[in-house]
């Protein structure tokens, strides 16, 4: 049974690392010209504008986790009847948390908007536009959060890889619009991404309703699953309300301090980051519904290898993507917009710092939330992420550049990983010292061990694009082999053998 698993997960992670690999390269692009079509300013501002509607919906986060944990847990339990009643619930419950941030977005939020951002007076009714529209584009993706978190529980991978073929298609056309059409390009920009957002919700709905069942929606009520679900989300409600203000809270802090421009820069370095972390994200994605499984077939030592393993291959290919960036940051900056806001080099640089930490913590969460014991887990942990924001302010209300509210978010992000090491010997009966040895120890061996060669590239030959070739060419040599020889276990190299030789005598006939 774990051999099937093992080949679907490899197979589900493959179909959508070209998922992703499309949509980065769309979305590297596509953010190169917004930047020039839209101008620093109105590109700072529809980041801080969006970002802020994000941090009124991380009620969506919440129940997001809550639906995805519970659909995956029934699918793992093989009883069809409450996995239909959790998802026709599930609809009862979006509903209802959409009308909530619609409230709380069109009073509170306007007002935050109106009157505490920092916006230039002349771009300020263009501000709020974007804001309006960004609300009706959160609205239709909240409804149609049962339907993704259904595919994901099914692991029907290639019909995100399918659909994106469509988004990146559309995307374009956009980008192209922007620069065709003589409106007003920030208020445009906001009408087309809610058009896309509709498009694709109607996509993924429409497939769930051909080939699942269970997301016939029928309307069921039962107080008892309500209050199980709620109860879920609440706790989990801590802890996206905590991540949501790491990232957009802090985000709306730079703005009031030192207003749009710097939040063109943060925007700029989550770009980066998200362009290479989306490899890491796409791995955990096929991974994620397999540790819930496995719990919920009561397999914890199934759970704890994949808890293992996922976490020292996220930080590794994490590692392998960002190597390079980190080291030609600026080259790899002034290559890619020409014009380069300030701080974007610095921010960009300590987010990857950042992610590379988070990497590791990604199927820690999982598992965490798979245990369905999450209350104290969420009230510390969240806890401590959500330091970010008074933390920051502190800072920066004392003269502090920028840059510190990174510097604070690393070392939260480290404390936060130990801790979360710490719950799983009690949520799931994971070994601390288990996870030390295999994952932890390994970690920082390829780290400074991988590092040498390209540091060595860095200092001894001079800026250019020649120089950028070679750094990407020997990070790449120098991870994949320092990964090989330190990083993996006799059995997992033993493994990756068997896997290569399986494929090559499928494809081609001959073994390696």
């Amino acid at each position: 049974m774990n051999t099937e698993n093992n080949k679907r997960l490899a197979k589900n992670t493959v179909i959508l690392f070209f998922r992703m690999l499309l949509t980065m390269l769309v979305s590297l692009y596509t953010s190169r010209v917004v930047l020039s079509v839209l101008g620093v300013e109105d590109f700072g501002i529809y980041n801080v504008v969006g970002g802020f509607v994000t941090l009124i919906g991380f009620l969506k986060s919440a129940m997001a986790t809550a639906t995805n944990r519970f659909l995956a847990y029934e699918i793992g339990r093989h009883d069809v009847s409450q996995l239909r009643n959790v998802f026709s619930m599930s609809i009862n419950i979006q509903i209802i948390i959409a009308f909530i941030i619609l409230v709380l977005a069109e009073t509170i939020g306007l007002w935050f908007v109106n009157t505490q951002l920092n916006i230039p007076e002349d771009r300020m009714l263009a501000a709020r536009f974007v804001f309006h529209f960004s609300v009706l584009a959160l609205l239709v993706n909240i409804i149609s959060v049962p339907y993704n978190a259904l595919i994901m529980a099914r692991e029907k991978m290639n019909i995100f890889a399918y659909i994106s073929f469509v988004e990146v298609g559309m995307k374009l056309l956009i980008v192209f619009m922007l620069q065709w059409f003589g409106f007003d390009k920030l208020k445009f920009y906001a009408i087309l991404l809610f058009c896309l957002e509709i498009l694709l919700r109607f996509l993924y709905n429409l497939y769930c309703n051909l080939k699942f069942s269970e997301s016939k929606y029928r309307f069921f009520w039962d107080i008892s699953l309500f209050k199980t679900l709620v109860s879920f989300a609440g706790w989990n409600l801590w802890g996206a309300a905590s991540t949501v203000v790491k990232g957009q809270g802090v985000n709306i802090l730079l703005n009031i301090f030192y207003g749009p421009i710097v939040n063109a820069a943060r925007g700029i370095s989550y770009q980066v980051s998200g362009a290479v972390t989306q490899f890491v994200q796409t791995f955990q994605l096929a991974l994620n519904p397999q540790i819930i499984k496995s719990y919920a077939a009561d397999d914890l030592k199934y759970m704890h290898q994949l808890v293992f393993q996922g976490a020292k291959y996220s930080y590794f290919l994490m590692l392998l993507l960002s190597l390079p960036v980190l080291l030609e940051t600026e080259f790899i900056l002034k290559i890619w917009l020409n014009k380069v806001p300030d701080y974007s080099v610095i921010f960009t640089q300590l987010v990857i710092i950042n992610v590379l930490i988070d990497s590791i913590s990604g199927p820690l969460m999982t598992a965490a939330q798979a245990s369905g014991n999450i209350k104290l887990y969420q009230g510390v942990v969240g806890g401590l992420i959500i330091l970010n924001l008074p933390i920051s302010y502190l800072f920066l209300n004392f003269g502090s550049s920028p840059e510190v509210t990174f510097y604070i978010s690393i070392g939260i992000s480290f404390i936060a990983l130990f801790v979360r090491i710490k719950f799983l010997r009690f949520l799931v009966k994971m070994k601390e010292r288990d996870f030390y040895n295999d994952v932890f120890l390994k970690i920082i061996i390829v780290t400074f061990v991988a590092i040498i060669f390209p540091l060595l590239i860095r200092f001894f030959i001079s800026t250019s694009i020649y120089r950028l070739i070679i750094q990407i060419l020997i990070s790449i040599i120098s991870c994949i082999t320092t990964i090989y020889f330190f990083g993996l276990s006799r059995t997992e190299r033993i493994n990756i053998v068997k896997y290569i030789n399986t494929y090559q005598k499928k494809y081609f006939g001959k073994k390696c």
